[in-house]
């Protein structure tokens, strides 16, 4: 996609990942499976955290 592209899309529409619905089997999963989840709960934690600091320095 082509900076111009990009400029046009409305990325606010976008899902959130943390709220999305979506089925996880651990029997089904394979070892890239297993690594993104882990990923994606580490990076919720540092945005969690992150949101936390934020509210922190507005008190």
């Amino acid at each position: 996609m082509s900076d111009k592209n990009l400029e046009k899309q409305n990325f606010a529409e976008l899902p959130i990942g943390k709220n999305e619905d979506v089925e996880f089997s651990e029997e089904q999963a394979d070892d890239a499976d297993k690594v993104a989840m882990k990923r994606a709960e580490e990076a919720d934690a540092r945005a969690q955290a992150h949101a936390s600091q934020q509210a922190q320095r507005l008190l």
